[in-house]
Parts: structure tokens; C-alpha cells; sequence
């Protein structure tokens, strides 16, 4: 067992755990941020997507003991003072879920796209940064309309700062 402790959505958080125990796992288990899900164990689908250190990881790719001493953030961590974050409110305008599972994965890894990419995103881009996150309902289409419709907000909200 070892004790890990962490920043998670602002706050320094600590507990024991086994060696092997995955992040996702971790945050779920022992933290009870149950937003971040498993989807598949295999890096493959990408709803366990959090922000370590301001990136963009797999949690289920990363022990918890390797994340011990970093700051993470997960899909509820996102909002601020009861508003929604410009890419989840896109998202629920622009329809960009349907059964809502890969939802947190897909919010976080567009938070982060538009980190590095600020308002230059297209199209061709977007889909090609989520080709690690799967959505079996949707097909992509208001997803992707949500992430570029977040970016020009963003980016309109900071040039005007």
C-alpha cells in the first residue's frame, strides 16, 4: 500500500492505495468522482480523460501512485460557481450528447484541444484529436459542432479581456 496525495479540482486530497491501482480507479474509489468513467481498460475509448498537471491523460493509462503530488482536474471540477464550463455548455446547446457516458472524456479532451489551439481550430482538426474518444451514439457531428462553437467563444471572450 502506498499513500497518495494529490490537488484534485483545487483541493489537496490523499489516501491509501495498492501499487497496481489505476488513477481512474482511484479517483472513483477512493475520491467518490464518479463523473470520470471506465469505459474500456484499454486506452482505447477515452472516458476516463482528466487534466494531470493541465494536460489532457487516460487516467486508466496511469497509476495513482505516478500521479501522486500533481494537480488534476475532472469533469466536476469544470464549472465555476454553479455556471457551466464554455465547452460543457456547448455541448448541452449544440446537443453534443446523447446517452451522456462518454461525455466527461470528450469535454475534457476538448478543453484541452482548445488550450493548445486556441480559435484556430477546423473541423479536420477536431476530429482528428477525438479519434481517441468514442462515442457510440452520436456520430460526431454536433460534438464537433460543440467544440468549435466553445473555441470561437473562448477565444472571442479572451480577445475581448
Amino acid at each position: 500500500m502506498s499513500k497518495v496525495s494529490m490537488t484534485v479540482n483545487g483541493r489537496k486530497m490523499s489516501g491509501d492505495c495498492d501499487d497496481r491501482t489505476l488513477l481512474v480507479n482511484f479517483i472513483r474509489e477512493n475520491l467518490n468522482l464518479t463523473g470520470t468513467h471506465v469505459g474500456c481498460d484499454t486506452t482505447q475509448c477515452g472516458a476516463c480523460v482528466i487534466h494531470m498537471d493541465g494536460r489532457s491523460v487516460k487516467s486508466c493509462t496511469i497509476l495513482a501512485v505516478q500521479a501522486s503530488g500533481s494537480e488534476l482536474t475532472t469533469i466536476e471540477g469544470l464549472a465555476r460557481d454553479g455556471e457551466l464550463h464554455p465547452v460543457q455548455a456547448a455541448f448541452h446547446e449544440h446537443h453534443g450528447l446523447q446517452c451522456g457516458f462518454c461525455t466527461p472524456g470528450m469535454v475534457m479532451a476538448s478543453v484541452d484541444m482548445i488550450r493548445r489551439h486556441g480559435g484556430s481550430l477546423d473541423e479536420k482538426t477536431v476530429r482528428h484529436e477525438l479519434e481517441g474518444n468514442i462515442c457510440r451514439c452520436t456520430g460526431y457531428h454536433n460534438i464537433v459542432k460543440a467544440v468549435l462553437s466553445a473555441a470561437e467563444n473562448m477565444s472571442a471572450k479572451q480577445a475581448a479581456e
